[in-house]
């Protein structure tokens, strides 16, 4: 069968897997896992694709991230690429390193964020690479040492990430912790490395139970959430090869409209675009988005683009707004 095309625009939400060619290691030292992190780092930061939380395994890594301008391929063909080239040099070894298809899967962000940075960073843990939630504290190849203040990447939003648990620093900080804590029982979790309701209802045998029962649901193994979500998904996936994007002149009166609602409910674009969930900034982008998508015919992706935020963040303020 021929491989599905990948889902994305600027601001969508993806849990990224890698994985090494035949499950073969991917690093092999502390050297090789200083260059890999350092490479996502920089490619992060050159494409304007922000990391939430990532963890580096012995044959595989996992990241979560939302895609900047560029999109997701350059980003990754910019840290892969080099990766793969000094690793084979330095190991005096030829042929793929990686998978040749890495897994991205767009997220529910509002469902599944939270559950997806506490799977990520427990990896290493599951795997035995370090002993308990103390050790992992301060392991360097996962984004966990970073949320806990431990070190300091300029390219990983420990802010918007710890805003999830908490207003203050220190309040968000030790919830994270507990929540840590909380899934430590979980094992795999393969509704988060799957996609779709086939992994979410527990395989293809319920989601067909439900479809022969006249429920029927949506399923897309490249789309992590529920059916409705996927179902808008494909809808935006679908419009994008036939509808050409927005005019100038249409993107110029999107953006007066944003100035001009941000101006009457006292809001800073700033705050808008930067992903700020404070009660009147929510309630600001959710109608700004509604207006956006509902009455000036702009895309889910288009208008993320205009405020700053995801594709599904549009989704679900057009939601709160029905």
């Amino acid at each position: 069968m021929p491989r599905s095309a990948r889902l994305d625009a600027p601001g969508t939400l993806h849990h990224v897997i890698v994985r090494g060619i035949e499950k073969r290691r991917i690093v092999d030292d502390e050297t090789d896992r200083k260059d890999l992190v350092s490479r996502m780092g920089n490619a992060a930061i050159s494409t304007g694709t922000t990391l939430y939380a990532w963890s580096i395994m012995p044959n595989h890594m996992h990241i979560l991230l939302r895609s900047g301008q560029p999109g997701l391929p350059l980003f990754m063909r910019r840290f892969l690429t080099g990766y793969a080239i000094r690793y084979n040099l330095r190991h005096a070894r030829h042929g793929h390193l990686f998978q040749n298809r890495y897994k991205s899967i767009v997220c529910d962000e509002d469902a599944y964020f939270k559950q997806l940075v506490r799977y990520i960073h427990l990896n290493p843990l599951r795997a035995g690479l370090v002993k308990d939630l103390r050790g992992l504290r301060s392991y360097p190849w996962s984004g966990h040492s970073a949320l806990m203040g431990k070190v300091d990447w300029r390219w990983q939003d420990r802010e918007f990430v710890l805003s999830w648990f908490g207003k203050e620093e220190k309040e968000a900080v030790t919830s994270y912790r507990r929540f840590m804590a909380a899934g430590l029982g979980e094992g795999r979790r393969l509704d988060l490395v799957g996609g779709g309701l086939i992994r979410s209802l527990g395989g293809w045998s319920q989601v067909k139970s439900l479809q022969s029962a006249g429920d029927w649901v949506y399923a897309d193994e490249r789309i992590l959430g529920t059916g409705e979500f996927v179902e808008r998904v494909i809808e935006e996936a679908d419009q994008k090869v036939k509808r050409q994007i927005p005019a100038g002149r249409m993107l110029e009166a999107a953006r007066k409209y944003i100035a001009k609602t941000c101006a009457d409910d006292g809001v800073q674009m700033t705050h808008l675009r930067s992903g700020a969930r404070q009660p009147a900034v929510s309630r600001c982008r959710s109608k700004v988005a509604r207006h956006l998508v509902e009455e000036m015919g702009l895309s889910l992706a288009e208008a993320a683009r205009q405020l700053g935020v995801c594709t599904s963040a549009i989704w679900h303020a057009i939601r709160r707004t029905t």
